[in-house]
């Protein structure tokens, strides 16, 4: 710690911080120490409370950088605190392995889901990780090893800047190494083998990529629906008749800070959607097994509403035009068959937007030729809420 760090802790009257944390700096401590609560969810209450005192909170590295920082500053102004931050795990993980960080994915998945590396699993790509604990690294091995990745090189950093500090470097397909430090970083240098689960930084991810039943918006129809979504960062969607969730996967793949609910009746199909989230590494995707407009009720206002399946259903494309949010909420609705077509063009004569037909055909074989072969037809009806 710099001699500024050490003599704001020396002089505050309350200091919070882990357990670890408490320990490591127990000769300078003056006042009283208070470990933070399990669970961590009351700590910020504990903090405020002492407003007005010196509080000192203990953190490792920078605070703001998946750090406690972040969360107290929702609360605390700029002007009620003064930050001395030091090198993150990711600071000390690249130094070690002489790695840019600008070009490495950094992602945190201390209490995550491990399904979260794996829109990142590209060929030829760094990722540093946090993790939760000293059984994390070898999860992490086995679900790269699983989806055809397992001649990626690992590297497992324990306890960085510490005096017991260690770096090992294995394969994940023969991951062997044992007595892990719980305070550890992952890097990844990815390879991928032939076949293996890559997903695309692109809307219209093959549809073979997903467990489906034949319920799937098809793979160039998802593309145009998603353009016509247009996710912008934070915002929510809801996917009306998800079937196997592949619009509200997509949506979610478009940058981590998307939320989707995904409302969907049937329970087999409403199971297929939840492990195709976790496949594709957005397993925080919200599944509501219901029919709509009555699972709609009590939500957070969408910015955004895709129908799928169900715009025939009454009530609700009224229910989703009520829902959306006022001043720029998309609303897409996909129709194959006549009668929700019909609806579609209703709607667009009443309330304007866009509508679109389209028709896609696949070369396939005929006899020992070759033809085309046209899918159904799908009218997209697009409209934006003043």
């Amino acid at each position: 710690m710099s001699p500024m760090a050490r003599g704001l802790v020396s002089r505050a009257e309350i200091v919070f911080g882990g357990e670890r944390h408490l320990g490591l700096a127990a000769s300078l401590i003056r006042g009283e120490s208070k470990p933070w609560p399990s669970p961590f969810s009351g700590a910020v209450a504990e903090v405020l409370a002492e407003r007005g005192r010196q509080v000192c909170v203990l953190a490792s590295g920078d605070p703001f950088f998946y750090g406690v920082g972040s969360v107290l500053a929702n609360h605390v102004t700029p002007e009620e605190t003064l930050v001395v931050p030091a090198p993150s795990a990711f600071s000390l993980a690249a130094a070690r392995l002489g790695w840019s960080l600008p070009e490495t994915v950094l992602i945190s998945l201390h209490g995550r889901a491990l399904d979260r590396i794996r829109p990142h699993l590209h060929p030829g790509a760094r990722i540093l990780a946090l993790t939760s604990d000293s059984d994390e690294p070898a999860g992490l091995a086995r679900l790269l090893a699983e989806t055809g990745f397992g001649e990626s090189r690992l590297t497992v950093l324990e306890a960085l800047g510490g005096e017991h500090e260690r770096v090992r470097t294995t394969k994940a397909a023969s991951f062997n190494l044992t007595e892990i430090a719980p305070l550890n970083t992952f890097a990844i240098q990815v390879r991928a083998a032939s076949g293996a689960r890559v997903i695309a930084n692109t809307p219209g991810l093959a549809d073979e990529l997903f467990e489906h039943d034949g319920q799937i918006t098809k793979r160039e129809i998802r593309a145009v629906t998603l353009s016509a979504l247009a996710p912008l960062r934070g915002e929510l969607l809801w996917d009306i008749g998800a079937g196997s969730g592949s619009v509200a996967i997509e949506w979610m793949l478009t940058d981590p800070s998307m939320r989707a609910i995904a409302f969907e009746n049937n329970a087999d199909r409403a199971a297929r959607a939840a492990r195709n989230a976790a496949a594709f590494g957005v397993p925080d995707l919200q599944l509501i097994e219901g029919s709509a407009p009555l699972a709609l009720v009590g939500l957070p206002q969408p910015d955004a509403i895709f129908i799928g399946g169900g715009a025939s259903e009454e009530g609700v494309i009224d229910a989703a035009i009520d829902a959306l949010r006022p001043g720029g909420g998309r609303l897409v609705v996909n129709a194959v068959t006549l009668e929700s077509e019909a609806l579609l063009i209703a709607r667009h004569a009443a309330h304007g937007g866009e509508l679109t037909r389209i028709a896609i055909a696949r070369a396939e074989a005929v006899g020992s030729k070759t033809g085309w072969r046209p899918a159904l037809p799908v009218t997209q009806w697009v409209w934006v809420k003043p």
